[in-house]
């Protein structure tokens, strides 16, 4: 990244101008050093980098790395945006931005689309589940769920051959659930174009309150991950998917209980120890 400032790079001193380069080229380091951390590691010392911050036009160090975190991106910022909050790194803290997260996604799913959600679930042929990088956990977890019932789904397979091969097993009268939080992955965008063509019918998650129509599902449930610069929790996706298998459950009723009876008379056969 280039750091933007409110003076020219060559009105810096040779030491403030060390500074600068360590940030352009290390802007994820500087994230989680603190002043003295990285006045030792450029050796300086901590009041050359605040006569920098200051310099640069910003109200102190903190400010420095307010506006470094605005223009950085990728894993390691967002982690260090949630870090930059005071009391970020407690606890409790942390517990409270997950039911602010709840709270977020409560107020904004919409309860037509997870009612239309449920009915697909339970009635379609067969459920294909997608989800890719942190999102396949999540893919996982709603298969384990939803199998459990005696729902008929499968997991496509990440990306390439593989995933095409999977989807091309989806015809009308089935379901695709996808994650496409933040944006939609050229597999997601694959599976919306399939559905057009054969007329499967589709499921997205996502935290994004507007989605451009060619990139909207059949239904879109909405779940909160947290602020954009910051670290994305996986609480309210987890807590969505466990609502769906309990409406699907309640759906389902006699069908959804007897297959976890019969699941659970299995387990108490073979496995009578566990």
């Amino acid at each position: 990244m280039t750091l933007s400032l409110s003076v020219l790079p060559d009105q810096l001193t040779k030491s403030e101008q060390r500074i600068l380069d360590f940030i352009n080229t290390n802007a994820e380091t500087f994230l989680f050093l603190s002043i003295g951390q990285l006045a030792e590691k450029l050796g300086v010392s901590d009041a050359t980098i605040s006569r920098f911050a200051r310099h640069a036009g910003f109200r102190d160090f903190k400010a420095l790395k307010s506006a470094v975190l605005e223009q950085s991106s990728g894993p390691a910022a967002k982690i260090a945006g949630t870090l930059h909050h005071e009391s970020g790194a407690t606890s409790s803290a942390w517990f409270e931005s997950q039911i602010k997260n709840l709270s977020t996604t409560l107020e904004r799913i919409d309860p037509a689309a997870f009612a239309q959600a449920i009915e697909l679930i339970c009635e379609s042929r067969r459920v294909f589940v997608y989800g890719k990088n942190a999102s396949a956990s999540l893919a996982q977890m709603l298969h384990f769920r939803l199998r459990r019932l005696g729902i008929n789904v499968l997991v496509l397979p990440s990306g390439g051959s593989e995933m095409l091969e999977g989807l091309n097993q989806a015809k009308e009268g089935d379901t695709v659930m996808f994650f496409a939080f933040s944006k939609i992955s050229t597999e997601c965008a694959i599976i919306l174009e399939q559905a057009r063509r054969v007329g499967y019918s589709t499921i997205a998650f996502t935290s994004r309150t507007i989605v451009p129509a060619e990139e909207q599902a059949d239904v879109t449930l909405f779940a909160c991950r947290g602020e954009e610069k910051e670290f994305h929790s996986m609480t309210a996706p987890v807590a969505l998917i466990d609502a769906l298998t309990v409406a699907a459950t309640r759906e389902l009723g006699d069908e959804g209980a007897e297959s976890l009876k019969s699941l659970y008379q299995l387990k108490k056969e073979f496995f009578p120890e566990k």
